[in-house]
């Protein structure tokens, strides 16, 4: 049986209207207003929906894994709802903030102390930061290949099958497992789940571990620093056109989009 890991971070919803961000300006950070929900990153999606099309195929486990500060259980139960089969959390008050470095280092020790696995899956990038550096530096630290925004994954006699997107077409790169790989938006989106699928779930035990289980002790240092956050100012000005009538309203409107040349 194959042992599939799929790394999968919660994020600022993407898709949300721009009043849904705030800037920290301390802490040199985004983040949202009160009331956003988090969201599963849509590449880390695309990433599940690849191994769970190998595990249609074939015998596999599929472990979910991802870190963070305050994550939202709920949110990321639904992996195991679409078919995953366990999750494990790495949840300490030092995930508050960290870079790629500090994020590989942290998921490299989580798998180490899973045992032997034969495919670690990711998202060709995060929706938040856009970096794409955590799959390829997770692989380094684990000692093992990788290869890039895949829009098809097979796993066939030891070796993982991929076809990596290129700018004009697709290119067919092979590897011996154990390798990483990480999933471009091509692989298609993450299968639907049902309710009574949810609530299955609610009784899945889920593994979470802190710092202190995985062993870190020195921290690792972060390796990229944000020296200076722009924060636009934005300066909006608003008159208020009346008339007696609608009419004459908007004969006044009329006069004074002319008057500032916009008509």
């Amino acid at each position: 049986m194959l042992n599939i890991i799929v790394c999968i971070k919660q994020v600022i919803d993407p898709e949300a209207p721009p009043s849904s961000f705030k800037i920290e300006p301390e802490a040199k950070r985004v983040t949202a207003t009160q009331g956003t929900p988090p969201v599963l990153n849509p590449f880390d999606e695309n990433a599940l929906e690849a191994a769970l099309k190998i595990k249609d195929k074939q015998p596999a486990r599929i472990t979910v894994l991802s870190m963070g500060q305050k994550l939202s259980v709920a949110l990321l139960r639904t992996s195991l709802a679409v078919g995953a089969d366990e999750l494990v959390l790495l949840q300490d008050d030092i995930f508050d903030s960290f870079d790629a470095y500090f994020a590989a280092y942290v998921l490299a020790k989580a798998i180490k102390k899973m045992g032997s696995y034969d495919l670690v899956l990711c998202g060709r990038q995060a929706a938040d930061s856009d970096a794409g550096q955590v799959g390829v530096g997770l692989a380094e630290m684990l000692g093992i290949p990788a290869i890039t925004v895949a829009q098809k994954v097979e796993v066939l006699e030891g070796k993982v099958r991929v076809e990596r997107v290129l700018s004009d077409g697709y290119e067919v790169v092979e590897t011996a497992t154990p390798a990483l790989v990480t999933a471009s938006n091509e692989i298609g989106s993450l299968r639907s789940y049902n309710l009574k699928a949810l609530m299955d779930v609610q009784k899945k035990s889920i593994t979470v571990w802190h710092s202190q289980d995985l062993g870190l002790n020195p921290f690792p240092e972060k390796r990229t620093e944000i020296v200076k956050l722009f924060i636009p100012v934005r300066e909006v000005k608003s008159e208020i056109i009346t008339g007696s009538t609608p009419e004459e309203a908007g004969g006044n409107l009329a006069l004074k989009l002319r008057e500032v040349k916009l008509i």
